[in-house]
């Protein structure tokens, strides 16, 4: 064999949680495999996600679930069925994880970080045989070798099969900055154009919104579209930002208008018949607050975008149930918790095998899936991250996907 090229049977490109997932299920196979990442060490974007608390999956009713992947529903439906959320928390667990269910449903390990659970998972990698390469790029493909840039100069590796689990186009300084997506277009895979998804909002604020920056806003509900998210949101010096912001991208990617609902859980009637109440010498906003409880946030949002406030109480109930916000449009990509876009699903065959070049599967963030956060998006990475690794150990045995290829639940 020529100087800087090795053989090897499975090469596992992308140390996230997708790449991971698919390295632990060849390993357990029976294959050797190794496990190449571009960073100087592996999972930086789930370390970095679990600094506020690493949400796994979502304890929610399975049909509910499995809608929060909308157009992708459907064709990631079995491979949800396959590793969903009960399959997540008992892996947490394997890896001596306790994890605990909030009052929303989102599952997060007990001790709230992403640190203890990958450094249990590196070990049984490790114990399982996986070689892991750090600092090691992907650079394409010369004929049946893939090609990599490394600290000690460009390699070759001859692999049976190779598991692609790269990533989106978001957060580029920890990994993700979707430069593969000229490598298989030149191999004749079309990626869906990349855009923002979880992504914050940008406003370019009036200067009395200043002092709000950094103010959490609760209790009320955003809707683009047939969309309604209640989540939590923060206004921010950029705009809005929170989980009730991020589940609305795909709607105002598509052109949808923002609106709040400022008091969601009272009706349009109640606010009027409150305002219609005599304010004496009180300014409106001092009536806001008197009559309605509105807090210093949501009356500086009603103030910002409802200028000028309507003048009778039934036009200003309606306002308030139906606040629209002047915005222009999605942070930018790299900002974006997550990615839309990627290699279509028309482009892989069940096993999320490239048809155009057989041997090589994907998986993760980089497939054309979207979800909003909640635990979804690191459920759907494990579970494509999985199915990828059992077709291909289907593949190197030269069978079709075995059941029988399964995740063990406790630590090696």
């Amino acid at each position: 064999m020529a100087a800087g090229q090795e053989q090897v049977e499975a090469l596992i490109i992308g140390a996230g949680p997708a790449g991971m997932m698919a390295a632990e299920v060849l390993a357990q196979a029976g294959h050797r495999v190794v496990l190449v990442e571009a960073k100087p060490s592996i999972a930086r974007k789930l370390l970095m996600a679990g600094k506020s608390g690493l949400n796994l999956t979502k304890a929610e009713d399975p049909a509910r679930f499995l809608a929060a992947y909308g157009t992708a529903a459907d064709w990631l439906a079995p491979l949800l069925a396959g590793f969903g959320p009960e399959a997540v928390q008992d892996w947490a667990r394997g890896l001596g994880q306790p994890v605990f269910t909030g009052s929303t449903g989102r599952v997060f390990p007990k001790v709230m970080k992403a640190s203890p659970l990958v450094r249990a998972w590196a070990a049984r990698l490790g114990a399982l045989g996986v070689e892991r390469r750090t600092r090691w790029r992907w650079t394409g493909w010369d004929g049946a070798a893939v090609l990599f840039d490394t600290p000690e100069g460009p390699r070759r590796v001859l692999a049976d099969a190779t598991v692609l689990a790269l990533g989106g186009a978001s957060w580029a300084r920890l990994g993700s900055d979707g430069a593969w997506a000229g490598i298989l277009a030149g191999a004749g895979v079309t990626p869906t154009p990349f855009a923002p998804a979880n992504a914050g909002i940008c406003i370019h604020w009036s200067p009395h919104m200043s002092r709000h920056f950094g103010t959490p806003v609760k209790g009320a509900a955003l809707r683009a579209g047939p969309v309604l998210s209640r989540g939590e949101f923060v206004i921010s010096a950029r705009g809005l930002e929170g989980g009730g912001v991020y589940p609305l991208s795909p709607q105002m990617r598509a052109g949808a208008r923002l609106h709040v609902d400022l008091l969601p859980d009272r009706t349009a009637a109640w606010i009027t018949e409150r305002l219609a109440r005599p304010r004496g010498k009180a300014t409106v906003a001092a009536h806001l607050r008197k009559s309605l409880k509105l807090d210093p946030a949501r009356l500086a949002l009603l103030q910002e975008f409802g200028r000028p406030l309507p003048d009778t109480p039934e036009a200003l109930a309606r306002c308030l149930k139906a606040l629209p916000i002047a915005h222009t449009g999605l942070r930018p990509l790299d900002e974006a918790i997550s990615t839309a876009g990627g290699v279509p699903r028309a482009a892989l065959d069940d096993g999320l095998m490239l048809t155009a070049r057989p041997g090589t599967f994907c998986a993760g963030e980089m497939l054309d899936w979207e979800a909003p956060t909640g635990g979804y998006l690191l459920t759907g990475c494990l579970a494509t991250g999985r199915h990828a690794g059992r077709a291909a150990a289907a593949w190197l045995s030269g069978g079709t996907l075995d059941a029988s290829v399964e995740i063990s639940p406790r630590l090696s």
